[in-house]
C-alpha cells in the first residue's frame, strides 16, 4: 500500500468558498470591469500576494476583498490585504495539535458576515478534529460548533465551505480507518452538511444526521458551479485520485472501490488521475471550469464542466512544476485566481520565499495591483450633490434595493442589498446606469461588468437563490469626479425595483 501522508480548498468559499467567493475582475480606472468566467487566467503574469509562510492551508475572503489564510502547523490566521501585501496575524487558534497532516486546516467566512462577523476554522486538537467559529474582533473566544471527529496523523480532511444554500459543508477524512467511510454511524470518510450553528438541516439525506455523502477516503476540495452543483476532489490510495460530482446521499465507494469501477452500488468519479499526476488538493469553479490544485503532481488541473454534473472534455494542466506543491486554489472577489503553495510541509523542495500565495489575473486584465481602499475615508468632505433629487423609480412591489455609499473626495464604496418581494428566484441579474462618470474598479459577492454608464451585476455560485422576501448583498469600489448620485433605477431580472 502506498503511504499517503499528504493532504490536499474549495471555492469558497466557499467556499467557499469556497467559502463562497465572488468573481469580479479588477480593471484600470479608465477601463471596463470585465468578467472572465471560463478559467482564462494569465499564467505568465503572477503576483506574489504573500511569501515566507509555512504550510498555508485554508483560504477565505472577507467582504472587503482581503484574504484570510491559515497556517497548518502554527495555528495562526493571517490577513492579506486586497491585491496582496504584507500578511498580518489576526488570530491564533488555541488547542491546535499539528502532527503529520493534522493541524489548523480549512477556513470559511460566514455568508452573513456583515451581520455576524463569524469566521469558521477546522482544526485538529489533541483529541479530535473539530470546527469552531470566532470573530476577528475577539479571536480568543472560539465557540465549537462540531466536535468529536476522529483524528489521526493522516486523512484528517479539513476543507470547509459555505454552499449556495447557506449551509456549511465539511470534507472529513477516514482518519486512517477505512471502515469509517462505509459506516453510516461514523462522520469520518464523509462530506458533512450542517447549519451555521452546527445543527442538522431538516432536508439532509438522513434525518438527524450531518452525513451528506459517504464512501470517501480524504476529500480536500469542495466547489460549486453556478447552478449549485457540488464537486469534490479526493485522494485515492495506490492507483487513482478523483473528482466526484456530489449528490445528496451518494456513496462513492471507498474502500470497496478506488476510481471508476462501474459498480452500480457506487457513484463513479467524473475525473480520475494517477496518484503521481495529482494528489488533488483545493478546488474552485470559474464559470464552466473546475480548477484543482495538485500536491504531488505539482500542477493546476483545469477540468471543463458540461453543466450537468459531468465533464466536457479532457482535463489540461497549467503551472506544471513551476511552483512546486500546490495546496489551495480560490477565485477571489477581485476576479483573480489565488493559489497557495505547500512546499514546507515536509514533502516539497521549498524556495527561499516559500511558502507563497500567488495571484493570477484574468486574461486581459491590467496587472498593476489594485489600490487598497482606505479603511476610513479622508477628512475632506465629499462633493456636495446637486439640490435636484434623482428620479425616483416606480414602486412595483416586486423588489427593493438599498444602496449605501461610503464616499471620499474621488472614490467610494457601495453596499447594495436587493430584496425580492415576488416569487423566489434562483439566479439573478441587477442592472442600473450611473448618472455621471463613475467607474467601478473592483467588486465582491457578484460578477460585475460595466459598459459606459451601464452596469450589470450577476449572482455568483453561492448566492444565486433569493426566496420571497429574502435578500442578497454585494458591494463594489469605484472612482468618480463631479457628482455621485444614486442611480435612478435598478432592475432585478428586468423588473424595476423601489428604493429601500
Amino acid at each position: 500500500m502506498r503511504t499517503r501522508i499528504v493532504i490536499a480548498l474549495a471555492a469558497l468559499v466557499a467556499t467557499a468558498g469556497g467559502a463562497g467567493v465572488a468573481v469580479a475582475a479588477n480593471a484600470s480606472a479608465d477601463g471596463p470591469v470585465t468578467t472572465f468566467a471560463n478559467g482564462n487566467f494569465n499564467w505568465s503574469a503572477p503576483q506574489v500576494a504573500a511569501s515566507g509562510l509555512t504550510v498555508p492551508w485554508g483560504l477565505a475572503f472577507l467582504p472587503d476583498g482581503s484574504a484570510l489564510v491559515s497556517e497548518r502547523n502554527s495555528g495562526r490566521v493571517l490577513r492579506i490585504p486586497p491585491g496582496g501585501g504584507s500578511a498580518q496575524q489576526v488570530a491564533t487558534i488555541s488547542g491546535v495539535s499539528a502532527t503529520g497532516e493534522a493541524g489548523l486546516l480549512g477556513l470559511a467566512v460566514s455568508p452573513t458576515y456583515a451581520q455576524d462577523s463569524f469566521v469558521y476554522a477546522y482544526f485538529t486538537s489533541a483529541s479530535d478534529n473539530r470546527i469552531v467559529r470566532f470573530t476577528l474582533a475577539n479571536p480568543s473566544t472560539q465557540t465549537p460548533i462540531l466536535t468529536g471527529l476522529a483524528r489521526a496523523s493522516i486523512h484528517d480532511g479539513g476543507r470547509i465551505a459555505f454552499g449556495p444554500d447557506g449551509m456549511l459543508y465539511a470534507g472529513v477524512g477516514d482518519a486512517g480507518n477505512t471502515a469509517n467511510a462505509q459506516n453510516a454511524q461514523s462522520r469520518n470518510g464523509k462530506i458533512l452538511r450542517m447549519r451555521p450553528d452546527g445543527g442538522v438541516p431538516a432536508d439532509n439525506p438522513t434525518a438527524g444526521s450531518l452525513v451528506y455523502s459517504l464512501g470517501h477516503r480524504n476529500v480536500q476540495g469542495l466547489a460549486w458551479d453556478s447552478s449549485g452543483r457540488l464537486y469534490a476532489s479526493e485522494f485515492g490510495q495506490n492507483t487513482w485520485d478523483e473528482v466526484n460530482y456530489i449528490v445528496p446521499g451518494g456513496n462513492y465507494g471507498w474502500p470497496t472501490v478506488e476510481g471508476r469501477a462501474g459498480d452500480p452500488r457506487f457513484r463513479d468519479p467524473i475525473v480520475q488521475w494517477t496518484t503521481a499526476e495529482a494528489s488533488p488538493s483545493g478546488a474552485a469553479v470559474d464559470g464552466n471550469t473546475l480548477l484543482v490544485a495538485a500536491l504531488r503532481g505539482t500542477r493546476l488541473w483545469k477540468v471543463p464542466l458540461n453543466g450537468s454534473g459531468g465533464t466536457a472534455g479532457n482535463p489540461t494542466a497549467e503551472l506544471q512544476g513551476q511552483y512546486g506543491r500546490l495546496r489551495t486554489v480560490a477565485v477571489g472577489p477581485d476576479g483573480w485566481l489565488w493559489v497557495a503553495t505547500s512546499n514546507r510541509d515536509g514533502r516539497g523542495q521549498p524556495a527561499a520565499n516559500d511558502d507563497r500565495v500567488l495571484r493570477f489575473p484574468p486574461v486581459g486584465t491590467v496587472t498593476t495591483p489594485p489600490t487598497t481602499p482606505p479603511t476610513t475615508p479622508p477628512t475632506t468632505p465629499p462633493t456636495t450633490p446637486p439640490t435636484t433629487p434623482p428620479t425616483t423609480p416606480p414602486v412595483t412591489g416586486s423588489c427593493t434595493v438599498a444602496y449605501q455609499v461610503n464616499q471620499w473626495s474621488n472614490g467610494f464604496t457601495a453596499n447594495v442589498t436587493v430584496t425580492n418581494r415576488g416569487a423566489a428566484v434562483n439566479g439573478w441579474t441587477l442592472t442600473w446606469s450611473f448618472g455621471g462618470n463613475q467607474q467601478v474598479t473592483n467588486a465582491w459577492n457578484t460578477q460585475l461588468t460595466q459598459s459606459g454608464t451601464a452596469v450589470t451585476a450577476r449572482n455568483v455560485s453561492w448566492n444565486a437563490a433569493i426566496p420571497t422576501n429574502g435578500s442578497q448583498t454585494f458591494g463594489f469600489q469605484a472612482s468618480y469626479s463631479g457628482t455621485n448620485n444614486r442611480p435612478a433605477e435598478f432592475r432585478l431580472n428586468g423588473t424595476a425595483c423601489a428604493n429601500a
